[in-house]
């Protein structure tokens, strides 16, 4: 959601020397579309549960570090599913978050302010850390998580 999971993402699955699994690339790979084309194509529904099996799938398979879509946290099962993860949630002011999303295609439209009021409780329930992509860069954001990690 514009927030820098991918970039971030990749710093910690290097650090951590574990692989990283996108929900865009995956869409890509599976469906052969991206979010937006696929939302067009389909409906937003059909997109929400793709992204959904994507991080079933990948939650049920070895470690690793998975840059999940927001929708995901609709679902109660992989809710139930994140809550053997460490869950971190990259959040930012919603006009910065739009700001961001002005900038990409693969996405379908995009409302922070709307994404919040619908998923806003549900990142609360499973988030084990939040950081302020707004204020931090995603080498700050790797920092504060191996910290995290260390002291855990």
């Amino acid at each position: 959601m514009g927030s820098g999971k991918t970039t971030a993402g990749h710093l910690l699955a290097d650090a951590l020397g574990l692989p990283f699994s996108d929900s865009d690339p995956f869409l890509r790979a599976r469906f052969g579309g991206s979010a937006a084309e696929i939302a067009a194509a389909e409906g937003a529904d059909v997109l929400h549960e793709r992204e959904a099996e994507h991080v079933l799938e990948e939650l049920a398979g070895e470690r690793k570090v998975i840059a999940a879509a927001a929708s995901t946290l609709e679902s109660p099962v992989v809710r139930a599913a994140m809550r053997g993860a460490l869950v971190i949630w990259l959040d930012a002011a919603d006009e910065i978050l739009t700001e961001r999303m002005r900038s990409s295609d693969h996405r379908p439209d995009f409302s922070p302010t709307a994404m919040r009021a619908r998923r806003g409780h549900f990142f609360q329930e499973v988030s084990d850390l939040t950081f302020d992509v707004g204020v931090m860069t995603p080498e700050e954001v790797l920092k504060a998580v191996l910290r995290e990690l260390a002291a855990g």
